[in-house]
């Protein structure tokens, strides 16, 4: 069973971060990107999914469980602070689900 941590990220650059955030990732990862979307399977269990819109973008994190979820968001906020230096850092907002 996964473990699905949700947030939105307010940004009027939304899909250009994304796009920065997949293909950085897609040197260690089998990404993939489309229209605003963008998928990082960070193992077999944990995956985070990146849709962008005009107000922000939206993750979808599911992973193992709270633990790995805690690490994962971490190492997504700090990336994405990373490619938006300009306005950073950005306010997330998770929520916890299934």
């Amino acid at each position: 069973m996964s473990f699905v941590s949700k947030a939105f990220v307010s940004t009027a650059s939304g899909d250009k971060y994304v796009q920065q955030l997949i293909k950085h990732w897609s040197h260690r990862f089998e990404t993939s990107y489309a229209d605003g979307e963008g998928l990082v399977p960070f193992s077999d269990v944990a995956s985070a999914s990146f849709t962008s819109d005009p107000e922000g973008i939206r993750i979808v994190l599911r992973t193992s469980g709270a633990e790995e979820a805690e690490t994962l968001r971490g190492v997504i906020e700090s990336h994405l602070d990373r490619f938006a230096f300009r306005e950073a850092p950005l306010s997330y907002t998770w929520e916890d689900g299934r």
